[in-house]
């Protein structure tokens, strides 16, 4: 009897400590937000956060990567590196044709260089030929002759041009192909186009990522919200660039100022016919709440995704926080 005395007591106790936080929480939260004075509409939700994929262009072994996730990591920060053994090989190769190329030219150029003397010579003689064939000093077979010489060393200084065309033209292959070879090794390198968090490590050490292949997720901390839905009698109120509030469950006594960046244009949870008062209000549109970009930098590294909380927003322009929605962070001034 003893035994079930002092169970009874302790699950009486245990009874008393629940209802003593139950009501705790209605006055705090529930009876708080129903006694929100008119010009203001709030919801419930999770703070998000813009996740940005960090992809490999190529396909090749993951070499190393030089963070862990819930770094925090800076814009143009090098990130992950992807083996360019391959790449470097190619490279020299492509180069050592491109100098092979050169000499080419060279040599073509100097051809060039005979076939010019070599017609300039040939076109004297021509010259020659015909004053004497005019002043009938040579026969005919010989002035043809001379006209056919005439017109092979022609022919044979256009085709050394024309290899001097063609040495240009492979090496200005060589050169994009050269180009393409150093974009595709810097593209090996993965940068963080953001400052943010990483969030995600997908690939290891070792593996081979596909082209296209995530390798890592960034936290774009800068673009933290909170996505809430209004009905419709609320969302129709509601301006891009009104002033917000959101109070995370975490810390109930601080508001954090914020902003509407989204109401959406389409409703949500629509029943299947809207034809009454009553079921259009039923509609419910969901509004994008961010945090102030400011306060987001002063306690940068504070910032986390996930919080659950309420936002507030304030529908009418003229109406004042209550009090408890006034409590901001330090150093930051109301906006009234």
């Amino acid at each position: 009897m003893l035994a079930l005395g002092n169970v009874l007591k302790k699950l009486f106790l245990f009874i008393i400590i629940g209802l003593f936080f139950g009501a705790l929480y209605y006055f705090y939260y529930i009876k708080r937000e129903s006694n929100i004075p008119e010009g203001f509409a709030f919801g419930n939700g999770r703070t998000q956060t813009t996740q940005v994929d960090i992809s490999s262009k190529l396909s090749g072994r993951l070499e190393s990567i030089t963070v862990q996730e819930g770094d925090l990591v800076e814009k143009n920060q090098l990130l992950a590196q992807i083996e360019v053994k391959e790449l470097n090989t190619k490279l020299q190769e492509a180069i050592a044709h491109k100098n092979q190329a050169i000499e080419n030219k060279k040599y073509t150029l100097e051809i060039v260089n005979q076939r010019q003397s070599e017609l300039s010579l040939v076109k004297k003689d021509f010259d020659r030929a015909n004053n004497l064939f005019k002043s009938k000093s040579i026969s005919l077979a010989e002035f043809q002759k001379r006209e056919t010489e005439l017109k092979n060393a022609q022919i044979a200084l256009n085709a050394a041009k024309t290899q001097v065309n063609s040495s240009e033209a492979t090496i200005s292959a060589l050169d994009a192909q050269i180009e393409t070879i150093k974009v595709n090794i810097e593209d090996s390198k993965l940068y963080s186009p953001i400052k943010g968090r990483v969030l995600y490590k997908i690939a290891q050490n070792g593996e081979i990522v596909p082209s296209g292949g995530k390798v890592l997720v960034i936290l774009d901390l800068m673009d933290t919200y909170m996505n809430i839905f209004l009905p419709t009698f609320q969302a129709g109120l509601v301006d891009i660039g009104s002033e917000a509030r959101i109070v995370f469950d975490a810390i109930p006594n601080v508001a954090i100022p914020a902003t509407v960046t989204f109401v959406s244009p389409l409703a949500q949870f629509t029943p299947k016919e809207i034809e009454t008062k009553e079921e259009r209000e039923k509609l419910m549109f969901r509004v994008k709440v961010k945090i102030n970009s400011d306060l987001i930098e002063k306690y940068y590294e504070q910032v986390k995704t996930g919080l659950p909380g309420v936002a507030y927003i304030k529908l009418d322009k003229n109406a004042v926080w209550p009090e408890y929605l006034n409590n901001l962070p330090k150093d930051i001034k109301p906006n009234e």
